[in-house]
């Protein structure tokens, strides 16, 4: 589904070293409209963008896959490649992506089964597919640069929808629709990981719909700061955003329904991190918690008014 154009808010760069406190509050200023990335032209936006950008294969040949065998030779190495995948490819386990490389999903495309293992590459580009089913994760992203994970539809499986850890750097997840999960999306898998994660784990988190996800919408450990803005969240069981052991989690412009608990500070075991929240919409929704302290963005964006996220959100998010 493509999305519209639409009118938005621009907030510019803030500088890497400065520090948010959770009262601080920035009155953005006006920008020209722009239209939402299409499912299969997908443009980083916040994280992704930054240390160089993330281009995935960019202008390299597309290769049409069909079977899981030409699917995981299609994703070896590191030569830059576009991977198309044609219709319902039945697997188990994890497949590897290598550097350098766009997986995309012509229209309808699915991986029933199994999931994606984005590990120790840089350049990843995951796009307009449809999950479900998966045995261990949808998508795994570990120790990994400049991921790009856009426009995608997951359903339900065993574990993360996208989790993303040890250490992985410079993530973009959006325009995606999460449907159903349970513990859908991590940023840091352990409380004792923070000699890998410290510095690291730095996720923007946009335009998603977290639909009926019951928990770890995300929930993050470490990664400072985390951008969670203009997303939708609509029936959310436990809880939308958790900031835990000693992240820093930004959120902004997003608009809740139907969600008890929008986000909070701590969870489980894990200690309270800084969590900052301004310019949300809630409707039939709790306030959440905020508090502590959180680095700030350094990148400029367009932010989307929170009363109208849900409008766009609903429209643009998913598998097209």
């Amino acid at each position: 589904m493509a999305g519209a154009r639409r009118t938005a808010v621009l907030i510019g760069g803030l500088g890497a070293g400065a520090v948010l406190v959770a009262s601080t509050v920035l009155a953005p200023g006006l920008a020209s409209a722009e239209p939402a990335p299409a499912a299969v032209t997908a443009t980083a936006v916040g994280w992704a963008a930054q240390n160089g950008g993330t281009t995935g294969g960019g202008g390299a040949s597309k290769v049409t896959v069909r079977t899981v065998s030409e699917l995981t030779a299609a994703l070896d190495g590191s030569t830059a490649k576009v991977v198309e995948v044609s219709g319902n490819i039945s697997c188990s386990g994890m497949i590897r992506v290598g550097s350098n490389k766009t997986l995309r999903g012509a229209s309808g495309a699915r991986l029933s089964g199994c999931g994606l293992n984005v590990r120790q590459v840089k350049n990843v580009i995951v796009e307009n597919l449809a999950f479900n089913g998966w045995d261990d994760d949808a998508i795994n992203i570990e120790t990994s640069t400049n991921v790009l994970i856009d426009h995608n539809t997951f359903g339900t499986g065993y574990d993360g929808s996208v989790d993303t850890k040890r250490g992985s750097d410079f993530v973009t997840i959006s325009w995606n629709h999460f449907d159903g999960q349970d513990k859908n999306s991590l940023v840091g898998h352990s409380d004792d990981n923070g000699s890998q994660d410290r510095g690291h784990l730095r996720v923007s988190y946009h335009h998603n719909w977290f639909d009926g996800t019951n928990q770890r919408n995300p929930r993050v450990r470490f990664g400072n700061p985390v951008h969670v803005f203009n997303n939708l969240y609509t029936n959310v069981g436990s809880y939308g955003v958790a900031s835990t052991q000693e992240a820093g989690v930004l959120v902004e412009g997003n608009y809740f329904e139907n969600t008890e608990d929008p986000f909070h500070r701590g969870e489980g075991s894990s200690s309270a991190g800084g969590l900052l929240a301004r310019n949300n919409h809630f409707v039939n929704s709790g306030g959440g918690q905020q508090g502590g302290s959180v680095a700030s963005v350094p990148y400029s964006y367009r932010l989307d008014s929170a009363s109208q996220v849900k409008s766009i959100v609903s429209a643009g998010a998913g598998q097209s």
